[in-house]
């Protein structure tokens, strides 16, 4: 007997990055857009474009650079001044 899957995945999340410029970078979650400075996360200062571009949402709350090593949290981005300690 084989089992059959029921129902539908309806969970997505989805990432987008809409720009790079000379003070950091542009990210769309789920239809909200965050800024992430690269003065506070300096591991972007020297990333490629095509490093920065490869961005996961592994979960509603975390974006992940894995050719950077690199999560954020979305809360991070939404409260930075609950999260004093910066990137290095």
């Amino acid at each position: 007997m084989k089992s059959q899957a029921t129902g539908k995945i309806t969970l997505t999340y989805s990432t987008i990055i809409t720009g790079i410029t000379n003070l950091g970078i542009f990210v769309l979650v789920n239809e909200k857009e965050y800024f992430i400075p690269f003065s506070k996360y300096d591991v972007f200062k020297k990333a490629t474009v095509e490093e920065i571009y490869d961005c996961k949402l592994l979960s509603p709350s975390q974006l992940y650079w894995e050719q950077l090593d690199c999560d954020i949290e979305i809360d991070a981005l939404d409260n930075p001044e609950k999260y004093v300690l910066i990137y290095k």
